[in-house]
């Protein structure tokens, strides 16, 4: 009975799009799981209606003629079920996942890749480390488009002081703090993440902290992300003020960054990380790793700080050195990373798109 319905559904589908030109409409995939990539595809959305791109959700996949497909990352390719799709056009986006690295699902999929990417019509990457990977995949480079995930500039205000402090009196923060921030998923799953997602060096991070607290006497940590409790656990046993904050929605992390004196990326790959253009957007310092769009992006000593992986010596030497700055000396940074990110929105990247969808959507 089930399969009569599935059928018949199909039947039904198939009749209401027959006057469809082939590739004519795009049907976004995003992950569900309510964080980066679903707001990702939010703004990809809102880029298809500036184009003009036609968009369907998934169950028209059954549609009478093949569609265009994209996919907001790109672990689908670790099954083949994907294939039924075909001869749907299928594009993708490929953030991050370096191969030959430790990690077995990164390695499963670039072997996708590598087999699989002549049926592949179209990939995303968000900075050139990647980019390179997936050319030496063997894929037709005519496929491959560089655009870093952007930022929406209307959710990050460049910070006034007045702004700081009121973000530190709603979130109960002292005045007098000197406040880090992370906010990202580094735990393994979706629970309480004790244990760590190495590739995103909540270990790292924690030991930089443990540095910072003996110069910095009124260090406090802010969080948010889900998964955190290896870094909350590491912070308390440290002895580290720290404070958990859980967003309702994406847009309220633009308060957290307001009330910080500074944002630290410790990660050990990436595929952005978004906070680097939310910092830079913010108006608040940042010390990141040589990680993801962060190459591309981070001009080291004029628009951020940045360290080489692990090297927790040369993060907590470059958050010292915002420590130790006024205001003043600090400005004209902030002022370079908040052209980035507007060099960087996705408004900006309206023609970047425009490119990417130039013979995948009709």
């Amino acid at each position: 009975m089930k399969s009569l319905l599935q059928n018949a559904a199909k039947n039904i589908l198939k009749a209401a799009s027959w006057n469809w030109k082939p590739y004519s409409r795009l049907i976004l995939y995003g992950d569900s799981a309510g964080w980066v990539l679903d707001w990702e595809m939010r703004e990809l959305k809102r880029i298809c209606g500036r184009l003009g791109v036609r968009l369907a959700k998934p169950i028209w996949k059954h549609a009478r003629h093949p569609q265009s497909i994209f996919f907001s990352n790109q672990f689908f390719l670790q099954n083949d079920d994907w294939m039924k799709l075909l001869p749907h056009r299928i594009g993708l986006a490929y953030f991050h996942g370096l191969p030959n690295t430790g990690d077995d699902g990164f390695d499963s999929v670039y072997r996708a890749l590598k087999k699989h990417h002549q049926k592949l019509a179209r990939i995303q990457v968000s900075h050139t480390e990647m980019r390179d990977a997936v050319l030496e995949s063997g894929i037709d480079p005519s496929k491959v488009f560089l655009i870093p995930i952007g930022i929406n500039l209307d959710f990050f205000p460049f910070r006034t002081p007045d702004m700081k402090t009121k973000a530190r009196v709603e979130l109960g923060i002292p005045k007098t703090a000197f406040v880090i921030g992370s906010f990202q998923k580094d735990g393994v799953g979706w629970g309480d993440g004790l244990e760590p997602k190495l590739i995103k060096g909540p270990d790292v991070f924690v030991e930089t902290m443990k540095r910072l607290k003996k110069n910095i006497p009124e260090l406090f940590v802010l969080l948010s992300g889900p998964a955190r409790g290896f870094v909350i656990k590491g912070l308390e046993e440290a002895q580290i003020p720290c404070q958990h904050v859980y967003l309702r929605s994406y847009p309220e992390i633009a308060k957290l960054f307001q009330a910080l004196d500074l944002y630290v990326v410790a990660s050990r790959q990436e595929g952005g990380p978004k906070a680097v253009l939310e910092s830079m957007a913010s108006g608040v310092p940042l010390v990141t790793t040589r990680v993801g769009q962060a190459m591309d992006l981070v001009k080291h000593g004029e628009n951020a700080f940045m360290t080489d992986v692990e090297d927790v010596d040369a993060l907590a030497s470059s958050a010292l050195r915002v420590y130790r700055s006024t205001p003043a000396d600090l400005q004209p940074m902030l002022d370079d990373g908040r052209r980035t990110a507007e060099a960087n929105s996705y408004e900006s990247q309206v023609p970047l798109w425009a490119e990417f969808m130039k013979g995948f959507v009709e």
